[in-house]
């Protein structure tokens, strides 16, 4: 599995970043996960920065003085930035809608992170990132989600204070009223957290509320805060339904000694969203090679059989 956070994002601008020439007026980011390359590279470079709509309207905006435009009149080279190029689509979007603008400005395109097969679809790229890859910036609304399993407490919400966490009424009330944290906007495939089964009809009224959409939730099933504290089972308790099916892909975990825990049993990865790593030092030959880790080319060639398979079906 390939990963970046926003860490090794920054990174790989500043170890590339000399593969720019220095004769840019201005960065354009692709919004949404273009926009924060883009800034990155204006900070680096000292240049102007907009968005793609903005900079075909013609408004830019000088730093730190805001509703003030930027004079366009000394715009000649710009730099349009996404954060990867997978297919292309997005690139060429791009470039039917900068068409008109193609005898104002020399444009060039740029993406972070490239496919293998699509390096020269860009002007400049930083790091070649095969599949399957997932970013910091994006995963909580990935699709793999479907095929994922997912803590609550760390993840969704925040963490019951341990004046929370008294197994009666202020525990109930935070089960009801927690704060959110990361929440998905695509549905998620199982929820697996070590809150008391007994617990089931809060959770499910709080996810409610969140609009958080999955297909399973499973609790651990003790009678007690004491029994769970014996039964010291959080890691081994996740990692047995992670393990349970062939399908799940991925688990997101809020500890990062439980996510090692859980990635050591199952030999899965796990990604922590308490430091946004991807903790996948065990691994499986079986995964890798269900994941397309092991052999890409492989998988692709798979995956384009399945396609045509299903466009021949569905004529």
């Amino acid at each position: 599995m390939n990963y970046r956070n926003i860490d090794d994002l920054n990174h790989c601008i500043l170890q590339h970043l000399s593969i720019l020439p220095r004769d840019f007026d201005l960065i354009v980011g692709i919004p949404r996960s273009g926009m924060f390359p883009a800034n990155l590279l204006a900070l680096y470079l000292n240049l102007p920065v907009t968005d793609l709509d903005s900079f075909r309207n013609g408004h830019i905006y000088q730093t730190g003085e805001r509703g003030k435009t930027f004079n366009m009149t000394h715009i000649r080279k710009v730099l349009v930035v996404d954060d990867s190029i997978a297919t292309g689509n997005a690139i060429n979007k791009c470039r039917t809608l900068l068409k008109a603008l193609n005898d104002n400005y020399e444009i060039k395109y740029c993406a972070i992170y490239s496919v293998p097969e699509h390096t020269r679809s860009v002007d400049y790229h930083f790091e070649i990132l095969d599949y399957p890859r997932f970013f910091q910036w994006n995963i909580m609304n990935h699709g793999i989600l479907k095929k994922a399993c997912l803590d609550i407490d760390g993840v969704l919400c925040v963490d019951p204070t341990p004046e929370e966490n008294d197994d009666g009424p202020r525990y109930r009330e935070f089960l009801l009223n927690a704060q959110p944290l990361f929440i998905p906007r695509t549905e998620v495939g199982t929820l697996v957290t070590s809150r008391l089964e007994k617990y089931r009809p809060e959770t499910m009224a709080w996810l409610k509320k969140n609009h958080v959409k999955y297909d399973k939730l499973v609790m651990l099933d003790l009678p007690n805060k004491e029994a769970r504290q014996r039964a010291n089972c959080h890691a081994s308790f996740k990692a047995k339904e992670y393990k349970l099916s062939t399908t799940y892909m991925l688990f997101v975990e809020s500890s990062l000694q439980q996510a090692i825990e859980i990635n050591r049993l199952t030999k899965k990865p796990v990604l922590c969203t308490e430091t946004f790593q991807m903790i996948y030092d065990s691994k499986s030959i079986y995964y890798n090679l269900k994941s397309g880790e092991t052999f890409p080319w492989l998988r692709r060639f798979l995956i384009s059989k399945r396609d045509k398979l299903k466009r021949l079906l569905n004529k």
